[in-house]
């Protein structure tokens, strides 16, 4: 099995204190989704739901949640 590698948002700030999503590649072409405090739940998207939604998240969509 290929090593995970996760990616961590430019936002988020070094400190071991900011938790934030991280995201990585599996080998099968799926998204690992996990919060950086919480490292053992992980959730595997497809490509494209992932990309639909973080295209609804800049679209605005989900605003009004906050």
């Amino acid at each position: 099995m290929p090593e995970i590698i996760w990616q961590k948002s430019s936002f988020s700030g070094g400190d071991a204190g900011n938790a934030c999503l991280e995201l990585a590649r599996d080998g099968a072409d799926r998204q690992l989704l996990r919060e950086s405090d919480e490292i053992a739940t992980v959730l595997t998207v497809d490509t494209d739901a992932l990309r639909a939604l973080l295209l609804a998240v800049k679209a605005g969509e989900f605003d009004h949640l906050a």
